[in-house]
């Protein structure tokens, strides 16, 4: 039965935007920019213009199709051959489609508020960082099976709390900016596109993975379809005014910090950019303890909703038999067993240095060939299938007059969303200069493309055992 209300659906996907990422990736992103104010603010535009042009092509998509779990897996097997581009996607989703980068986040920050000594990693026992984070995964996959109507009631309160998180940023930063909180000036806005050194075409890609990835949810309510009450108010109405919303108040939250903390300050310091910022504020006292724990609340809801909507999809996935022991996961409880294995393996078993980093990076990565492939598949649909024009939604009694044309994202916009992927998944294949890291760089894209490919190699063994 559909239980997901309009608002509920804004919460999942305020819930799965705002997890970490603005409260961390605006340090590492200002990093990649070498320190240039003005392409890091720039690459923030781009982003949040790529995430509009993404909205409008799954819209068109959704509304051209019926009303159906899975989001950008039943737009790819309207595509391509369906087994095939299943089992590719399928292995993307499941394998890399985890919560371990908030997880291990929540577990960082409660341990931060109970230590008082927020930024400090030394005082962090890498243990108990993933013991909670895998507490953290298990009462979210606990919440989903034994008390599932009551999930609901937690999105729409995180949501707002959330919210208000990102609204007390922004004011603090109105109050520095006009004069009512009295602190030095920071002169970010001073000679804006000076860098320390010039960026390079790696760091500019991996730097728009990491604002992608602060933006990443504005798709959730996609993977859930067949559970809202109103598919077609959430479709047009609640998920782009949520996904407004949001990117509004992380534009003013990105403003707000260069208002308040220099940018060197950002770019050398390991502390948390929040974390900077309300001890400039506030204080250290109340912020050591305080602000962690807001942070891992926002942790908590990114985890509960990112289980939900990914184990919906393992479940579809499942019905298809496009997951090895497929008959197994058709049962949502156990779809999210899955999801709660992957994520544990993920969050456990990888060495702790960088891992949130990598995490993110790997998280996302695989996401911008399945991009890709949407993308090159709408130009197709657009022009070389004539059925696409014609075809009949569950919809068509909601949309304008068949003398009207149906909901069409502008070419130059599908162009706009194919060139920014193919820029994300293609240059961070390039060795980028003086790069220190202990993870090599070639890393994430080659295991985020992997799976992909491992997705196809299992497709052609299963065909091989039905001939």
């Amino acid at each position: 039965m559909a239980h997901i209300s309009s608002l509920s659906a804004m919460s999942l996907i305020v819930n799965k935007m705002v997890g970490t990422g603005i409260f961390l990736t605006p340090s590492i992103i200002l990093q990649y920019c070498q320190g240039n104010v003005g392409l890091y603010l720039s690459l923030w535009v781009i982003g949040s213009l790529v995430i509009a042009c993404g909205i409008l092509i799954y819209l068109e998509f959704a509304l051209h199709l019926p009303i159906k779990n899975g989001g950008e897996k039943n737009y790819l097997q309207r595509i391509f051959d369906k087994r095939l581009i299943g089992f590719v996607y399928a292995f993307q989703i499941v394998l890399l489609g985890f919560s371990s980068g908030n997880s291990y986040a929540f577990g960082k920050y409660i341990l931060y508020s109970i230590n008082g000594d927020l930024g400090n990693e030394s005082s962090l026992n890498n243990f108990y960082v993933k013991a909670i984070g895998v507490l953290c995964i298990s009462y979210c996959t606990y919440l989903h099976i034994f008390h599932h109507h009551q999930s609901n009631i937690f999105f729409i309160f995180l949501g707002v709390s959330k919210i208000l998180i990102l609204l007390l940023i922004i004011v603090c930063g109105a109050l520095v900016f006009v004069g009512a909180i009295d602190l030095p000036q920071t002169h970010n806005f001073s000679h804006m596109f000076v860098s320390d050194s010039p960026p390079n075409y790696y760091s500019i890609s991996v730097a728009l993975l990491e604002i992608i990835y602060s933006f990443k949810g504005w798709e959730n309510v996609n993977y859930v379809l067949s559970e809202t009450r109103d598919p077609y108010k959430v479709l047009t109405r609640s998920a782009p005014l949520a996904v407004l919303i949001t990117t509004v108040l992380y534009f003013l939250v990105i403003l707000s910090y260069l208002v308040v903390i220099p940018k060197q300050e950002i770019m050398s310091s390991g502390v948390l950019i929040a974390g900077i910022f309300f001890n400039k504020i506030f204080g250290q006292n109340i912020t050591s303890r305080v602000l962690p724990l807001l942070i891992a609340v926002s942790n908590f809801g990114n985890v509960l909703v990112v289980s939900y909507a990914h184990s919906v999809v393992n479940k579809e996935l499942s019905i298809e038999n496009l997951l090895p022991f497929s008959k197994t996961f058709t049962r949502f409880s156990n779809a999210l067993l899955l999801h709660w294995l992957v994520t544990v393996v993920v969050l456990v078993l990888p060495p702790s240095a960088e891992i949130y980093e990598f995490i993110v990076n790997l998280y996302i990565y695989p996401g911008t060939w399945i991009n890709i492939l949407l993308t090159g598949g709408l130009l197709y649909l657009r022009y070389f299938d004539p059925t696409w024009s014609a075809e009949h939604s569950e919809f068509d009694h909601l949309l304008a007059p068949k003398t009207t044309r149906r909901i069409s994202t502008p070419v130059i916009l599908i162009l706009v969303f194919l060139a920014a992927n193919l820029f994300m998944a293609l240059f961070p294949f390039l060795q980028p200069p003086n790069y220190t890291s202990q993870i090599p760089y070639w890393c994430f894209p080659v295991l985020g493309t992997g799976s992909l490919v491992l997705g196809a190699i299992y497709y052609l063994f299963t065909e091989r055992i039905r001939w």
